[in-house]
């Protein structure tokens, strides 16, 4: 591999995978997504990168080629998450009507085209139930027809540092004739100590005596210290507004508890009738100790566990790219309904840094032989 690697993303979104790409030394030569939105943010944040705004079944090889000055055969890795869940021979409930089956085939289409050295590719843990286990064998079966040796491997985000129980099914692949390594778990048991909540975002000023865009103390962990990297001052620290209902209910709730500990008069009228057993996450309010729970495209209350631990409101959009691993340069832009939608549908960078240096790693040591 080359001393400076190259990587493009599709269905990039925000760019948490090129970003912990970039993070472990690839340039990230182009990104491309349907949401111009994201582009925004994407270009702001891969300085010299590229972003087409397009779907894919409109973006070509020849283009890419084009705007990157690559040919045939000279990408280093491509990486992506498009969906899958529709295209499987097996899936006959979704199958051919599914429009996410088209989105996976051009997916390979442009695999086919633009013949990357290596690939990453992520997705939902539901792949692995669908069709008894049978998607999961035919995404490998496609990649082996084009002539990539691959492995999957479901990972989760908290083992290489991120703080936040996540799920990913990652494929790695090649046709390179190296071996697949995947990272090596990092933290808890034995390990590093997990990374928690509190010591992720206790930096990050409360809003209650706060502007939002001073930091509130030195970084006190390595993860902030990481975070910050001399970043001088916040962006997108504003605390989502609450209606009145919602600011009432959550006073009652103290760290660890959730929607249990609402007085029922106050409770709304669908989780009156929830059996106690249910929603377990709802209206959670986590320990400063805790693992954050997944982060998904709002910090809705209604939910799970969005609730600030100290202060009654959720979430803010920084402190949930902070659950995620983004670092306080990286900006979101667009309404905060676009912002929390582009961090919660990305890879966390930390995750995909460590799948990043992995793949250095296999490259180095195939030189070594070849050597």
């Amino acid at each position: 591999m080359d001393s400076c690697p190259t990587v493009i993303d599709l269905f990039c979104g925000a760019g948490g995978l090129s970003e912990g790409f970039r993070q472990a030394g690839f340039q990230v030569l182009l990104g491309s997504d349907i949401d111009p939105t994201f582009g925004t943010t994407f270009a702001k944040s891969h300085h010299g990168a590229l972003f087409v705004a397009k779907p894919i079944q409109a973006l070509t090889s020849a283009e890419i080629m084009s705007a990157t000055g690559l040919g045939k055969g000279q990408l280093d890795v491509l990486v992506g998450g498009p969906p899958c869940q529709g295209y499987s021979v097996y899936n006959h409930g979704r199958g051919e009507h599914d429009p996410r089956a088209g989105l996976f085939r051009e997916y390979l289409r442009l695999v086919r085209e633009l013949a990357p050295k290596w690939l990453v590719m992520e997705n939902v843990t539901g792949l692995l139930s669908i069709s008894g286990g049978q998607l999961i064998k035919t995404i490998a079966e496609e990649f082996s027809k084009l002539g990539y040796c691959v492995q999957w491997r479901v990972l989760r985000a908290e083992d290489y540092g991120v703080p936040q129980e996540r799920r990913r099914v990652v494929f790695i692949a090649n046709r390179v004739g190296a071996s697949i390594e995947f990272p090596k778990i990092e933290y808890g048991a034995g390990k590093l100590p997990y990374t928690s909540i509190w010591d992720a975002i206790s930096d990050l000023p409360l809003l209650g005596a706060s502007t939002g865009v001073d930091y509130a103390t030195a970084p006190s962990t390595p993860f902030q210290a990481r975070m910050r990297k001399g970043n001088p001052r916040l962006s997108n620290h504003v605390g989502p507004k609450l209606g009145k209902a919602n600011l009432e209910r959550i006073r009652h709730i103290p760290q660890g508890g959730s929607w249990r500990d609402i007085p029922f008069d106050l409770l709304p009228e669908g989780m009156k009738r929830a059996k106690r057993s249910d929603h377990t996450k709802r209206y959670g309010r986590p320990r400063l100790t805790d693992l954050s729970c997944t982060i998904l495209t709002k910090c809705d209350i209604h939910w799970g566990a969005y609730i600030h631990p100290v202060e009654n409101r959720a979430f803010t959009v920084r402190e949930a790219a902070r659950l995620q691993s983004f670092p306080d340069d990286f900006v979101f832009y667009g309404s905060m309904t676009e912002q929390f939608v582009q961090v919660g549908n990305a890879v966390p960078p930390m995750l995909a840094h460590s799948i990043a240096s992995a793949i250095i790693d296999s490259d180095k040591a195939i030189e070594r032989i070849a050597a």
